[in-house]
């Protein structure tokens, strides 16, 4: 699942446009992103951007694995590093 603090229907368009397949949350009121330390100072330029992050959600509900998407060298080897983590807990 994606998210981000668009509205229901920006995040629609968004979704039809790029073709997904897969569910996107819209979190305008930015609870979501307060509870899970996404959201950016109010300072930073990007405010209105949540910043990158996955979190990977046990059976139980609880978060297993958090991942700094800017820490990555690259989207690839970041999705690997996920996979091979969902694949280990398997």
């Amino acid at each position: 699942m994606g998210a981000s603090f668009d509205t229901i229907e920006d995040q629609k368009a968004f979704a039809d446009e790029q073709g997904f397949t897969y569910a996107l949350l819209s979190d305008p009121d930015r609870a979501m992103g307060t509870a899970y330390e996404v959201v950016r100072p109010a300072d930073d330029p990007l405010v209105a951007l949540p910043l990158r992050c996955t979190y990977l959600i046990a059976p139980d509900g609880t978060v297993a694995a958090a991942y700094d998407l800017n820490s990555s060298p690259s989207l690839d080897e970041h999705a690997d590093e996920v996979l091979a983590d969902i694949l280990s807990q398997a």
